[in-house]
């Protein structure tokens, strides 16, 4: 149970990361360090999230 919670929590966070990279890049000047920030801590994340889904049974 706690796999899937934690599951669900990076699904959520990740979500939030496409939404905040979507909002800095319909800025007028997209911040671009920011912007690779984001993005990295996305990956990040969507590496977890596939870690856990194959380690996990």
């Amino acid at each position: 149970m706690a796999i899937e919670a934690r599951l669900r929590e990076l699904g959520v966070r990740h979500q939030n990361l496409e939404r905040e990279i979507h909002t800095e890049v319909c800025r007028p000047i997209a911040d671009a360090v920011r912007l690779r920030h984001l993005k990295r801590q996305k990956l990040r994340l969507k590496d977890e999230i596939e870690y856990l889904k194959t380690h996990t049974g």
